[in-house]
């Protein structure tokens, strides 16, 4: 079976997936005094195709919402991912 795991790595400022241990995928995150910035999101080629980047995105996003932060989704990917799924449009800051 395979494990994924989603923790922040806030010293490089990212969020990052791994599959049983190894880096799958990250998100870069900017913390501002307003929003958290997310300007990239990345699956490394071993990795692409399988969801992790999206699996990646919504516990992203889910720990955004639970600290009650806006997010700026600058990385296309991110910014798609919200409109495909509407209950995290709350959580879009316009700036």
């Amino acid at each position: 079976m395979v494990r994924i795991a989603v923790t922040d790595n806030p010293l490089q400022t990212r969020y990052e997936a791994r599959v049983d241990g190894r880096l799958a995928a990250f998100a870069v995150y900017v913390r501002r005094s307003d929003a958290v910035v997310l300007p990239h999101v990345e699956t490394l080629p071993q990795f692409r195709g399988q969801g992790i980047a999206s699996l990646l995105v919504g516990d992203v996003l889910d720990a955004l919402a639970a600290q009650g932060a806006k997010v700026i989704p600058r990385c296309p990917f991110v910014a798609d991912y919200i409109r495909r799924n509407p209950e995290y449009a709350r959580l879009a800051a316009t700036s």
